[in-house]
Parts: C-alpha cells; sequence; structure tokens
C-alpha cells in the first residue's frame, strides 16, 4: 500500500492519475531543492510529472535540470506517495503518484530552465522547516535518521 498525504479525496470529484518523480539530492549534509514561484511560492524537491512515454529516471533527469539547473547522477528509487490535489496550473484535480529518489548533483549547468525557479540549498536538518510538501518532508526525514 503506497501512503497518501496531503488534503482528503473529494466525494464525487474525479482525478486524473499524474504519476511524478522528485528527487531528494544530497551533497554532505546539504540539499538541493527547488523554490517555485507560481502557482503560490513554496520549496520542493526538484521534480514533475513524467511526461507519456517517459521513464521515471528520465524524467527525473529532465525535472531537476529544468528546475535547478543541475545535472544529476546515480538516482535511486526510495519509494512513493500518493496525493491527490487541484493543479491550477493545468485547471486539473490529479491522482499525484510522487516516486521519491535519491540522486548526486553533479555539475551546474546554469540557472533554472524552467521560469520562476530558483536553486537553493539547505541543510538537511532545517529541510523539513521549508518543504511545503508532507509526503516529501517524511521521505527526507527518513533519509536523515539513516544517515
Amino acid at each position: 500500500m503506497i501512503r497518501r498525504y496531503g488534503d482528503p479525496v473529494k466525494r464525487g470529484q474525479r482525478y486524473a492519475p499524474r504519476p511524478g518523480a522528485y528527487a531528494i539530492l544530497l551533497r554532505g549534509r546539504d540539499l538541493l531543492l527547488t523554490f517555485q514561484l507560481d502557482p503560490h511560492p513554496e520549496v520542493q524537491l526538484p521534480g514533475g510529472g513524467i511526461d507519456p512515454g517517459e521513464s521515471p529516471v528520465r524524467a527525473l533527469h529532465r525535472e531537476v535540470y529544468e528546475e535547478t539547473g543541475w545535472h544529476i547522477a546515480a538516482p535511486r528509487r526510495l519509494g512513493a506517495f500518493r496525493r491527490f490535489a487541484y493543479m491550477p496550473e493545468y485547471d486539473k484535480w490529479a491522482e499525484k503518484l510522487c516516486h521519491i529518489f535519491l540522486a548526486t548533483p553533479t555539475l551546474r549547468m546554469g540557472p533554472p530552465a524552467e521560469a520562476g525557479h530558483t536553486a537553493l540549498w539547505c541543510p538537511i536538518g532545517e529541510a523539513g522547516d521549508v518543504l511545503a510538501n508532507e509526503g516529501e518532508r517524511d521521505f527526507v526525514a527518513a533519509l536523515r535518521r539513516m544517515l
């Protein structure tokens, strides 16, 4: 069973499946995160939707680059969680299946390619205070306990 986070499912609301790949990017005891300005300001793990025909790992590389400007290496899947949410940028309700990976940031190519994103480094011990998503916070906390 995959754990669910976030708002409860709204009775009668149809949710479109939206798989995504997200990265915990660790360098020493710091995490590479992304600050997203729209649709509302929040700090997140870099990542996003898996396009049709795209593998989760390929999506992970693409999304991390778009949101941080970094290339990554050695992604390893840690698990997944679900959440049901309205996505205003797409004007749709989605059942998000969030695949979480641990990877190494290897090379900064420049600023984020996607407008409205800013890459930032955060000590792993402070990530729980800044990450907007409870599922992401739980995965980071579990990794922190293992370090």
